[in-house]
């Protein structure tokens, strides 16, 4: 086993899952850009555009070449035209023709002249929040413009006429809509920032959360095999014993399957003894464990649930038994076995609680009579199944899983984070412990996140015991 796990690249798969979870969170985004664009839009004054066009042409020529270079004359002069719209000398009569109340360079920032290539147009352009002062302006000055020409192009020593004439061929119109803002354009590119930015925090979010939530996340951890997911139960803490107290709820079913499961855990090991562990405190270990051996028990094997966690012992409170004496005192030699072991329900269940808290429970745990123990529960049961301690805060698993021979590492959903689960698994690899298997707890029953069993649905429900195996886990 290798706790490199695979690779961690993001997949399709991963972006899809990631959608489904924060697809509320890009359709508000989406909704704010949208709303932002509009009351943007809203906000605006309209401007308005309108364009007066004025064509340029030179004295008639008597042959083809004069007419040739009178062409070429006048597409050099049209750039220059162009240039002097904007120039005090033709805006200065437009102010005083129409009465504008501003400088000429106020009026030049809404006038722009444009000359199209290989062409003898010049095409004049006011932008005003008025339509009607706006074609007003536009023709004004394209007849400013035009005056301005006629008078820099006629030289006064000569009677002649000047070179280069201009004619105002389009008047301007009083434009309907304004061309500022785009209401439609600017609520698509509302719309737009909102998704990139929707679909950008959901990933960044993803990213940064290290949390396991479901299978995938595990596999980027490592390669140890899932044998099940435990589905959520908002009442887990008032009906721990879920198989007992509520055989028919999805929550139930989840430990049926894993029971299934652990049939193919371990095939070449003789003994079916587990140590049921997990990386950190409330991963729903001990809940697990005592599940999982009420499941095994009326399946028809001969189980033994030991309360190994000899720091905060829990299976006698979640199993209703006296819990006074127990594990703590048979390694100490302070009670005998066969007094301490106490039958459960109806099936073929028994407990073997913690007994008193010891000051050295790592100790106990490793010591010569524990190994003894361990050999006289696999010669005596079917099934046994040791609740110990988390990995990462005490050492008492990694050390009590060495010496049973397989270990399934508990891991909630949502609450351990990737680190956390490699840390547990490195404990345990430090001392040789196998690894039979991790189960992922307190899994959603619907959505991305969903494990794979439960997204098959449990509506159908199986009675106390319907499921029973005759031949399960091989005994």
């Amino acid at each position: 086993m290798h706790l490199e796990g695979k690779a961690a690249g993001v997949e399709l798969r991963d972006y899809i899952r990631i959608l489904r979870k924060s697809w509320v969170l890009i359709v508000v985004l989406v909704l704010v850009g949208i709303g932002a664009a509009a009351a943007y839009s809203i906000t605006q004054t309209p401007v308005y555009s309108s364009s007066a066009k004025v064509f340029v042409s030179t004295s008639g020529g008597s042959t083809v070449s004069e007419l040739q270079q009178g062409n070429t004359f006048t597409q050099q002069r049209v750039k220059t035209y162009a240039d002097l719209v904007n120039t005090p000398i033709v805006l200065l009569p437009v102010i005083a023709d129409l009465g504008l109340d501003m400088t000429s360079e106020q009026l030049s920032g809404w006038v722009s002249a444009s000359a199209p290539l290989d062409t003898t147009l010049i095409e004049i352009t006011v932008t005003e929040t008025d339509p009607a002062q706006a074609a007003a302006i536009a023709t004004a000055v394209s007849e400013s413009l035009t005056n301005v020409v006629e008078t820099i192009e006629t030289s006064d020593s000569e009677a002649a006429a000047p070179p280069v004439r201009l004619t105002l061929v389009q008047h301007a119109a009083v434009p309907q809509r304004p061309v500022s803002p785009n209401v439609p354009l600017n609520i698509a590119l509302g719309a737009l920032i909102g998704l990139v930015l929707g679909v950008g925090v959901a990933v960044l979010r993803e990213t940064l959360d290290t949390r396991i939530r479901n299978e995938r996340d595990v596999e980027l951890v490592t390669d140890t095999p899932i044998l099940g997911g435990i589905v959520f139960d908002p009442k887990a803490q008032e009906r721990p014993l879920i198989v007992h107290a509520d055989p028919r709820s999805p929550r139930a079913e989840s430990f049926r399957t894993l029971r299934t499961n652990l049939q193919f855990l371990d095939v070449g090991r003789d003994e079916r003894s587990f140590v049921v562990t997990s990386s950190i405190e409330s991963e729903g270990k001990s809940t697990s464990a005592a599940n999982l051996a009420i499941a095994l028990a009326d399946a028809g094997a001969r189980v033994l649930l030991v309360d190994a966690d000899l720091r905060r012992p829990k299976i006698a409170d979640y199993m209703g038994l006296e819990g006074v004496v127990g594990l703590t005192d048979v390694l100490i030699s302070r009670a005998e076995l066969q007094d301490v072991i106490q039958p459960w329900g109806r099936g073929k269940l028994f407990v073997l609680p913690a007994g008193k808290v010891p000051p050295n429970p790592s100790e106990l745990l490793g010591s010569v009579a524990m190994v003894k123990l361990i050999e006289e529960f696999n010669r005596a049961f079917d099934v046994v199944l040791f609740d110990a301690p988390p990995l990462l805060p005490v050492t008492d698993a990694a050390i009590l899983a060495r010496n049973v021979g397989g270990t399934i590492v508990v891991c909630a959903a949502g609450r351990t984070h990737k680190n956390q689960l490699k840390g547990a698994i490195t404990a345990l690899q430090n001392v040789d412990a196998p690894i039979s298997g991790l189960v992922l707890t307190m899994l959603p029953t619907k959505g991305p996140d969903a494990y794979g069993y439960g997204r098959y649905g449990y509506g159908y429900g199986y009675g106390y015991g319907d499921q029973a195996e005759p031949a399960a886990m091989g005994v």
